[in-house]
């Protein structure tokens, strides 16, 4: 590497911000003087856990440190050598860059940011922190633009305490007066309280990450395993197919065969008895044509002597007539044919259903974990909770949206939309943006007459046919929501549901189970109405509002978990 490529902040201790003195890195990559490391985490050894003061990955338990030689013997040939001044304009503060308060005029780039001062500093700046003993214990971070969120609006303090009664930061003049009676402890026993779980939390993501990955990998077996077997069972079946499709051509061979030689033993056994027949005409003929000149001698005395020396007749080896049978010769084959033919048909047609169920049944796959039990409590569904926002470019025209399109209500003028080829042109609706899969809750207030729906993105949206309108197709299911009465309805088949009409209700998915609730919301959610079933694609809220009608989704739980 050439020298001019090296600055002096590449080489130095981020503690104390000199050049490293006996460097060690951490598992994490960044390094440090061993004096400065040791201090700092001699302070943490209390807490237990051992954190990068740089990018605050933790240790546990706390690393053994040891000197980075090749680093060591690189800073010492750079002190030696010499280190290059960084260009002016890189240590001034950009637009991007957090400036140093300190500075006048043209300001420089701040090094670091004090969570107590809750001022950024230079380099320059820096140094009384880092010389002066009171200002030494002041907490020094990475510079940061949001300092003054950590000033109390109200009373221009620093906030130091967190009220877990309320879940905020306040300052002392707060924790007197209006959160005077609640749960409050220092802001940094908080953060190592919920740094705990957070690593917790990553513990349990990380081992998921991990869990996922061997079933990514059983499943990729799974798959090479089905192709294999497939491809085997293809090979097999068309071997098999073949021997068959052989053994007929066999078969049709050996009856074409037998049938031509039979053919040619019954047509020579026939025009033998013919050429006998033949010689026996030739014969008659002969006879009767000296029957015939006898017949014509004039002298009887000579007729009379030369008849009875005319020859007898000889007796025909034959009978006098020639029985044929109807016309049948090899047709009784062909009807054997025939009939091994359907038997074959029959057979292959029962074989093939039966081959074809084997195919259709064949199932790899892995048996899914039991799913989590449905909560009880509305507490528990926050756990579920997804921000809704309605699509403009769905709503029908009859529809006007506000609440930063989460409210919907009839209007009995069109509204000025621009043409969509989402937008439901017949039925007064609109649905959600985001796509819902896994587990999802959301809560809905309405007055009037509204459906409250879950459709697949693929629904009708032109005319005012059944398959457009929630609950009318296979595609969506809805509730029915009036003043006196709710029905729930899918594929066009309605059902009357019993009991009090809510005016909140709160919808719960859980995608993968095929369940689909609607609930009364309180804090013990009383089911309304429950259906099972399998979906094939994700979901998309939905609201349809009738004449003079309303429908507002609720935000239920801004600090929902992200699990």
């Amino acid at each position: 590497m050439e020298q001019n490529q090296l600055d002096r902040e590449t080489f130095s201790c981020s503690i104390c911000l000199d050049l490293l003195k006996d460097p060690v890195t951490t598992s994490c990559g960044h390094s440090y003087c061993m004096k400065c490391i040791r201090t700092q985490w001699d302070a943490e050894d209390q807490k237990g856990i051992h954190s990068c003061p740089q990018c605050r990955e933790n240790f546990t338990p706390r690393p053994v440190l040891k000197k980075n030689t090749m680093l060591a013997a690189l800073v010492e040939q750079l002190k030696k050598t010499g280190l290059p001044a960084a260009p002016a304009d890189h240590c001034y503060a950009g637009p991007e860059d957090v400036a140093c308060d300190v500075c006048t005029g043209r300001k420089l780039k701040a090094f670091r940011s004090c969570l107590v001062c809750l001022v950024s500093y230079c380099r320059n700046h820096l140094q009384p922190h880092l010389n002066v003993p009171g200002l030494k214990k002041h907490k020094l971070v990475e510079p940061s633009k949001n300092l003054q969120e950590n000033m109390c609006s109200q009373h221009d303090e620093v906030m130091k305490m967190f009220c877990r009664t309320d879940q905020k930061c306040i300052c002392f003049i707060c924790l007197m007066e209006e959160h005077k009676d609640h749960d409050i402890v220092l802001a940094a026993a908080e953060r190592t309280e919920r740094q705990r779980e957070l690593e917790e939390r990553r513990g349990n993501i990380q081992q998921r990450i991990q869990d996922r990955e061997k079933d990514v990998k059983l499943l990729q077996q799974e798959v090479e395993a089905i192709n294999h077997s497939a491809d085997k069972t293809v090979e097999d079946s068309e071997k098999i197919f073949t021997e068959l499709i052989r053994l007929l051509q066999k078969r049709s061979s050996e009856v074409k065969q037998q049938i031509r030689s039979q053919q040619e033993t019954e047509v020579s056994r026939v025009k033998d008895v013919q050429e006998k027949l033949e010689q026996e005409i030739t014969e008659l003929k002969r006879k009767d044509a000296e029957l015939e000149q006898l017949s014509h001698t004039e002298d009887h005395n000579q007729f009379l002597l030369n008849y009875p020396s005319l020859p007898a007749l000889s007796e025909s080896t034959h009978s006098s007539s020639i029985n044929i049978r109807p016309l049948r010769h090899f047709e009784d084959v062909a009807a054997a044919v025939s009939e091994f033919r359907d038997l074959m048909m029959d057979v292959l047609r029962d074989s093939w259903t039966n081959i074809s169920l084997m195919v259709t049944e064949v199932d790899f796959l892995l048996s899914e974990p039991e799913p989590e039990p449905e909560p009880r409590s509305r507490a528990g569904f926050f756990k579920y909770s997804c921000e809704i926002t309605l699509d403009p470019n769905t709503a029908n025209t009859k529809l006007i949206l506000s609440e930063g399109n989460r409210k919907v209500a009839a209007m009995h003028q069109h509204q000025s939309y621009p043409t969509h080829s989402d937008r439901f042109t017949g039925w007064p609706q609109v649905l959600g943006r985001e796509s819902l899969t896994g587990r999802c809750y959301w809560e809905v207030e309405w007055t009037g007459r509204v459906r409250l729906a879950a459709a697949y993105k693929n629904i009708s949206r032109a005319g005012g046919g059944n398959e457009c309108g929630f609950g009318g197709d296979d595609k969506s299911w809805a509730l029915i929501c009036s003043q006196t009465r709710l029905q729930f309805g899918h594929n066009n088949i309605w059902t009357f549901v019993s009991g009090p009409v809510p005016s909140r209700v709160g919808v719960f998915l859980d995608h993968r189970a095929g369940l689909l609730s609607f609930y009364s919301v309180s804090e013990s959610m009383t089911l309304i109405h429950r259906v099972q079933t399998r979906f094939t694609q994700p979901l998309l809220a939905g609201v349809a509002v009738g004449s003079e009608s309303s429908a507002e989704f609720c935000s239920v739980n801004p600090t929902r978990s992200s699990l």
